[in-house]
């Protein structure tokens, strides 16, 4: 697998990285993750279960791998992973994030499974504990889901703590999500901490059911920014697991879930895209996406939705 330079961040990704987002708890919004970790739910686990589709990652070439605080023991399986495989510091890069906490307490039946909170107390105390599981391998640090009614791009304590940051050699991220992701994009381009650019990287969701954001994605990459895509697959939307899977993906000589991935590889602005992979079968199906042609991958007709629509209806996903 071809490894890139992610943007300005002096980092090195895969072309296509792991996000832990399935792995990490009992319970998640992709279509079908409760048959995905059957049997598996417990800590031991699943922290053996998200070891072996490590290893398949590693063994295939991955090495980005996204994690985040509130995605449960997400940090600590790939502490444990890492040490126990012997995986030096630099041989991979690691992004986690801050902002939500983790609430479901195990549960895949909880009312609340995260709480988001931007504020300078939650980023200290969220960074420790990341630099406390991860020690000296946590090399990206993104704001998690950042948005224009959150604020967080207003709070000047926040910035100054993640500049700070920065220049002791961590390199700074946002993602964001929601219909008003490429406003959020275009803003992070602009802001600057006592004259220097602030962040090295933005992650964002883009699909070929929601490609709003491509615009303000290449104007981040021509800035020099990092760009990751999250959400290739719509949560399972662009898998042969949704009923309602466009037509052209059904009958097409590449699997849904390839094509979908090798859709977000041609922008000429991507650096990484994740697999939201549960499994080892799911993994090596996300990855045949290095093998789909250029052209089957630019001439998919998928009639993408309004924004307003598709996140309404990822709202509407239930945790399983």
């Amino acid at each position: 697998m071809d490894l890139v330079p992610l943007g300005r961040s002096g980092l090195t990704v895969s072309r296509i990285g792991l996000g832990l987002a399935a792995l990490g708890r009992p319970g998640y919004i992709n279509l079908g993750h409760g048959e995905d970790v059957s049997g598996r739910r417990t800590v031991s686990g699943l922290r053996a279960h998200a070891a072996s589709v490590l290893d398949a990652a590693y063994g295939a070439g991955v090495r980005y791998f996204d994690a985040a605080r509130s995605y449960g023991r997400a940090e600590a399986f790939l502490a444990a992973w890492l040490d126990e495989r012997r995986i030096e510091p630099g041989a991979v890069t690691i992004g986690s994030k801050w902002g939500y906490a983790y609430t479901a307490g195990w549960r895949t039946d909880a009312p609340v499974h995260e709480v988001k909170d931007h504020t300078l107390d939650t980023l200290d105390r969220q960074h420790a504990e990341s630099v406390d599981v991860l020690g000296d391998r946590l090399d990206l640090y993104q704001i998690h889901s950042a948005t224009e009614p959150g604020g967080v791009l207003d709070r000047r304590d926040v910035l100054h703590r993640l500049a700070r940051l920065r220049s002791a050699g961590t390199a700074i991220g946002i993602t964001t999500s929601g219909p008003g992701q490429a406003g959020v994009i275009r803003r992070c381009i602009e802001i600057e901490v006592d004259g220097v650019p602030l962040f090295d990287a933005v992650q964002a969701t883009w699909n070929l059911l929601e490609r709003s954001a491509g615009a303000a994605l290449g104007e981040a990459g021509d800035a020099g920014l990092g760009v990751i895509v999250k959400e290739a697959l719509a949560n399972g939307r662009l898998t042969a697991r949704n009923p309602g899977l466009p037509v052209v993906l059904r009958n097409a000589e590449h699997s849904a879930d390839a094509l979908a991935i090798a859709a977000a590889l041609a922008q000429p602005w991507s650096h990484v895209i994740l697999s939201g992979a549960a499994t080892v079968e799911q993994l090596r199906s996300n990855l045949r996406a290095l093998r789909v042609p250029a052209a089957a991958a630019g001439d998919l007709e998928v009639e993408a939705e309004t924004p307003a629509e598709y996140w309404e209806r990822r709202s509407r996903l239930p945790w399983t």
